[in-house]
């Protein structure tokens, strides 16, 4: 048994917090998705943590341990380190509880989430590229003005607020078969962990982390940590787990499965077109993991933790720019053409013919291995997809156009799938 479950760590204390939170967060909804379930096989129900105050899971937690505090810590105010979510659910309710906070954020920490910090009234510091170095000076602050951490996952109280979750879950669909969890720390998986096991032990927990940031799953294989530098997933990049959190893991978790980069973009952006919820890449793991894994999933009732929906607008925006692309809606076209009145406008009248809508023309002679007697040009087209995109260069090549295309390995992979 490990040392915080003989500490007296279980189901009671999940419990006692869940007591604790009721009416002060969020009761999320589980919402089961058809669609979701007629793509991957599974029967998918979300629980949507993205609908929680300050837009993640970690009120949960931040909101147990800061109730926990006594007179004295709470005085002296405290001090947390954080990629956003955890920040914002600090700076949130230490402004309700009347403590003072300070959070040091990594200095590429996406602009939404410093300024929601900032709007609880939280004074940040942005500190480091990573976590750790953001930990380092967390440190210092603490030796030097007695300022009380409030760890984003490596505490008890924290890792019990963030099991109340799973308790819910049981409880809106007790006919979970199977629960699937984003990692960084731990103290979510950790927290559900012990929690759905307590009450259903036959339940399966998977866990998520993304290729770059694998550290949990190295952990558990006790290999050195080896982890990347940037992932779309920001709130679980994270290359030292819990010292608490780790041995609940390896105790109540049942596997860790690793997702990439592309998988994560589409499934934010599956989210996104499917549910019209907006998720953050974190909180988009699970289901990239059940797209990955479907045949193991396949006729299961399955539970998708939506941990957070805190994700920059220009991320959102590229990630929808780049599935477009992906999926063949967004293409680009280069045409060679005689350099004469009337070619572009007759290459544009065809396209428009085909139904389909530029977005963009380039149009230019220097920069070009054709005829002097030649020009090229490139159209960004909007189509209906892979089968509209093959009609298109085919009336453009009916009418003499040399068409190819710029991206053509992408875009060869998609239409041969």
């Amino acid at each position: 048994m490990n040392d915080l479950m003989t500490a007296g760590f279980g189901l009671a204390e999940v419990r006692e917090a869940a007591d604790l939170l009721a009416g002060q967060v969020v009761r999320t909804p589980c919402m089961a998705s058809r669609v979701l379930a007629r793509i991957t096989g599974a029967d998918v129900v979300l629980k949507l943590e993205n609908q929680q105050f300050t837009g993640s899971f970690k009120d949960r937690g931040a909101l147990v341990k800061l109730s926990a505090l006594g007179a004295d810590e709470r005085r002296r105010g405290v001090v947390a380190m954080s990629a956003g979510n955890h920040a914002q659910a600090v700076a949130h309710h230490a402004q309700r509880l009347g403590i003072p906070a300070t959070i040091v954020m990594p200095r590429f920490t996406p602009n939404v989430k410093v300024q929601r910090t900032q709007s609880f009234g939280a004074r940040v510091i942005l500190h480091g590229e990573g976590l750790e170095q953001a930990r380092a000076h967390t440190d210092e602050l603490i030796r030097d003005h007695g300022y009380v951490l409030i760890h984003p996952y490596d505490d008890p109280k924290v890792i019990a607020g963030q099991g109340t979750i799973a308790l819910e879950m049981l409880e809106q669909c007790p006919d979970l078969e199977v629960l699937i969890v984003p990692v960084g720390g731990g103290g979510l998986i950790a927290g559900c962990a012990v929690a759905a096991k307590g009450v259903k032990p036959s339940i399966e927990i998977v866990g998520v982390e993304t290729v770059r940031f694998p550290a949990m799953r190295q952990a558990l294989a006790e290999e050195p940590i080896a982890c990347g530098d940037s992932t779309i997933a920001e709130g679980i990049a994270v290359k030292e787990p819990g010292r608490r959190t780790l041995p609940l893991i390896r105790e109540f978790v049942d596997d860790i499965v690793l997702v990439d980069e592309d998988a994560i973009e589409a499934a934010v952006l599956l989210l996104l077109d499917v549910e019209k919820t907006v998720v953050e890449g974190a909180g988009a793991v699970g289901l990239a993991a059940l797209l990955q894994e479907k045949g193991r999933f396949a006729g299961r009732r399955v539970g998708l933790v939506i941990s957070g929906g805190n994700i920059d607008l220009m991320v959102l925006s590229s990630i929808i720019q780049r599935g477009l692309v992906r999926r063949g809606r967004l293409v680009r076209l280069r045409l060679g053409m005689p350099d004469r009145p009337g070619s572009l406008a007759r290459a544009s009248a065809i396209i428009a013919a085909a139904n389909a809508n530029v977005i963009e023309v380039q149009h230019q002679r220097a920069f070009s291995v054709l005829s002097i007697k030649q020009v090229q040009c490139e159209f960004v087209v909007e189509t209906l997809g892979r089968d509209h995109l093959r009609e298109i260069v085919a009336a453009l090549e009916r009418e003499g156009f040399a068409t190819s295309l710029p991206d053509q390995e992408l875009l060869d992979k998609l239409i041969a799938e």
